[in-house]
């Protein structure tokens, strides 16, 4: 009897610690973010190699405190492909990251298949928004848009303890 109750008590625990970790990846540690403005969605313009705000309606973004690479947007714009490649600076090998089911703007497979037949072209949105991480940003033929983070070069050699080369620039004291 009592080997049942222990058995019991196994189960239920191992349960409810399932759920709970289902939990904390799925919804607790990702916060919807407001739209604040034109800043709300930036380009890195061809000119300058500085970050601009370009037109943007319907902004959707979640973000999570507890890592770097959760951030996840969605967004429409009326300016065309054409315009964009000939006024900021492209992202090459950019592979969107996977959203929460309840994010249901941003689907990764869907944006990585548009990316892979070219209907969807990827800039930068922002070398290095935190060492070792760009925000990029690829927009659809039909002017939808999609924005997450990807580890560059500096941050893969920054994180698995690789020498960092000369092209990567000097580390905040905060982030080492």
């Amino acid at each position: 009897m009592s080997g049942k109750i222990i058995g019991g008590v196994l189960l239920a625990s191992a349960l409810i610690a399932g759920i709970a970790i289902y939990y904390l990846q799925i919804y607790a540690f990702y916060d919807e973010i407001q739209a604040s403005g034109a800043s709300d969605v930036e380009l890195t313009l061809l000119a300058t190699g500085q970050p601009e705000p370009i037109l943007h309606t319907k902004f959707e973004a979640i973000d999570s405190e507890s890592s770097p690479i959760r951030f996840r947007a969605c967004f429409s714009t009326d300016l065309s492909q054409a315009f964009l490649t000939e006024t900021f600076e492209l992202y090459g090998d950019a592979e969107p990251r996977v959203a929460p089911g309840w994010f249901e703007c941003f689907d990764a497979e869907a944006i990585g298949a548009q990316i892979a037949d070219g209907s969807a072209l990827v800039f930068t949105g922002q070398r290095n928004i935190e060492y070792g991480i760009d925000r990029v940003v690829a927009i659809t033929a039909d002017g939808r848009g999609f924005i997450w983070h990807e580890i560059n070069e500096c941050g893969d050699k920054a994180y698995d303890g690789s020498p960092l080369g000369k092209d990567c620039p000097e580390r905040d004291a905060e982030s080492n």
